[in-house]
């Protein structure tokens, strides 16, 4: 029989407690449900009023994954949803993880948590930028943080404060918190600065997704900054061999990484993290740290 538990005054069906998603550590989804409970005050105000794309991985990361915007069938009445547009001119309803019954029930979908960065009220309206820095062997993390250093620099030239966190894969994001800006001006700001880093890097980094000219650099992916696109939200448990989490990180530990595990962060790490330095992309919605960009 499915457990029935109750969480703030929602009654959830939390299936297959047991039932180990991660083989190489043996984590389960019922560690997988604590997870998210434990963390969710650091993880809900990163989702709140945002569109949520679900990617699911039912069965580990293993087995089959599928990407979902749509609301699932089977949804709670009482689970908040937002109508947004898409790119045929078209609309769609997507869920709105706005509290604790919320986030469990979704996590029980055994999923990954994706964003725009744009918030429900004012679709394509980016209230912060973002440049995911991918690295193509034998590149690695360690080349990413050179990236994120001198991009946090080049940032801050035009007034604007740069945070950090891992993708939970391979990679770093780099989140800047701004006033309501269209999409289409963020993004054209975002591949600038893509450019300009190529320039200044040429050795280290590559702004175009071919794949041919990766091996070895970084990709400095300012694509996800297009009002269609997400990004893996801070906490969220990624689809990988081992429960690692996309992980807010500390200039400090981006400038000392001399290895690529250094910057590998599991579920297990996250609430002594959170103990010992709170939320550090806190300032992402807290309106006063907002910049413009230029122009």
């Amino acid at each position: 029989m499915t457990p029935i538990t109750e969480v703030d005054g929602r009654r959830l069906a939390l299936s297959n407690l047991d039932k180990v998603l991660y083989p190489e550590s043996g984590f389960t989804k019922g560690e997988l449900l604590h997870y998210y409970a434990t963390t969710a005050g650091a993880l809900l105000p990163h989702l709140y009023d945002r569109p949520v794309s679900f990617l699911r991985f039912p069965d580990g990361p293993g087995g089959q994954r599928f990407f979902a915007k749509n609301v699932p069938p089977g949804t709670p009445a009482w689970v908040k949803t937002a109508e947004v547009p898409r790119s045929d001119g078209e609309s769609a309803r997507q869920i709105l993880v706005q509290d604790l019954p919320t986030l469990m029930w979704a996590a029980n979908l055994v999923t990954e948590f994706h964003t725009p960065q744009w918030r429900a009220e004012a679709p394509g309206a980016a209230d912060r930028l973002v440049l995911d820095l991918d690295p193509g062997a034998p590149a690695d993390v360690v080349q990413c943080c050179e990236v994120a250093l001198w991009l946090r620099e080049r940032l801050a030239e035009d007034g604007l404060q740069a945070y950090a966190k891992t993708s939970g894969s391979k990679g770093l994001h780099l989140l800047v918190p701004l006033v309501p800006t269209p999409s289409a001006q963020v993004s054209a700001y975002a591949k600038a600065l893509a450019q300009e880093a190529e320039g200044a890097l040429g050795h280290l980094v590559v702004h175009r997704m071919t794949r041919s000219l990766r091996p070895g650099k970084v990709f400095v992916d300012h694509s996800q900054n297009s009002a269609a696109k997400t990004t893996a939200a801070p906490y969220t448990l990624r689809a990988r061999p081992e429960p690692t989490v996309s992980a807010p990180v500390t200039w400090d530990e981006v400038a000392g990484c001399a290895r690529a595990d250094e910057l590998v962060f599991r579920a297990d790490d996250i609430a002594p993290r959170l103990r010992r330095y709170g939320d550090l992309l806190g300032p992402l919605i807290n309106p006063a740290r907002a910049g413009r960009i230029p122009g």
